[in-house]
C-alpha cells in the first residue's frame, strides 16, 4: 500500500492497487465457484462501487441483489441499533450467496447479516470484503475473501463515506478527525 496526501487526505490504497486486487479476488472466486452460479448480495451504499467492479471482472454466470443496513448516520463510528433499510428482492433459497461488503470493521453488520441470511436457506454463504480492519473486530466476522487489511483509521473513498461524502474517490484514504469539521464546506475532490 502506498501513502501520499491528496486534498488533506492520506491516501492509503491507490486506484491501480484496488483494480489489481479486485481482479485477483475475482480469479479466486471463479476458481472456488467453477460449475456453480453464485448470487452476489451487495450491502448498500458503501459496497456499490466494489460490488460493480467485482462482478464485471467475473466471467462465470451469476446473479445479484442488494440490501441495506444502517447504523452510522453522520458519525465516525457505528452507533445505535442496526436497521434493515432495504431487504432482498430475490429469494436466496438454494443459492450460493456471496455477501459483498465495503469494510468489515467491528464485524457488527456482517455478524447481524450472518444471523439473518441463513434463515432464508441459501445453499452456502460467504463474505467478501474490500477492506478488513481486524484490530477493531468485536463480533465473529471473518471475510472469506478480503482485498486489503487497513489500520485503525476512518477510511473513505471507493464507495466508503463520511456523512455521504467521499464515495466518488477512486482510492482509499484516511480521514483525519479534524477534517470532519470542514466537510460541509468542501465541494469537490480531485483525484
Amino acid at each position: 500500500m502506498s501513502q501520499s496526501r491528496v486534498n488533506g487526505l492520506e491516501v492509503l490504497i491507490e486506484e491501480v492497487e484496488i483494480r489489481q486486487r479486485v481482479a485477483q479476488m475475482a480469479r479466486r472466486i471463479e476458481a472456488d465457484y467453477r460449475g456453480r452460479e453464485p448470487h452476489f448480495v451487495g450491502v448498500l451504499k458503501g459496497a456499490a462501487i466494489f460490488h460493480a467492479d467485482l462482478v464485471r471482472e467475473l466471467t462465470l454466470p451469476l446473479t445479484m441483489d442488494f440490501l441495506s443496513v444502517s447504523s452510522y448516520g453522520a458519525a465516525m463510528a457505528s452507533v445505535g441499533p442496526l436497521t434493515l433499510d432495504k431487504d432482498l428482492e430475490d429469494d436466496i433459497e438454494g443459492k450460493h450467496v456471496i455477501l459483498v461488503e465495503d469494510i468489515v470493521d467491528s464485524g457488527r453488520t456482517a455478524a447481524f447479516l450472518f444471523r439473518w441470511l441463513p434463515e432464508r436457506k441459501p445453499a452456502s454463504l460467504r463474505l467478501c470484503a474490500l477492506l478488513s480492519k481486524p484490530s477493531r473486530r468485536q463480533f465473529p466476522a471473518r471475510p472469506d475473501y478480503v482485498g486489503f487489511d487497513v489500520p485503525d483509521r476512518f477510511v473513505v473513498g471507493y464507495g466508503l463515506d463520511y456523512n455521504q461524502m467521499y464515495r466518488n474517490l477512486p482510492y482509499i484514504a484516511a480521514l483525519r478527525e479534524s477534517s470532519a469539521a470542514h466537510l460541509e464546506h468542501a465541494a469537490t475532490f480531485e483525484p
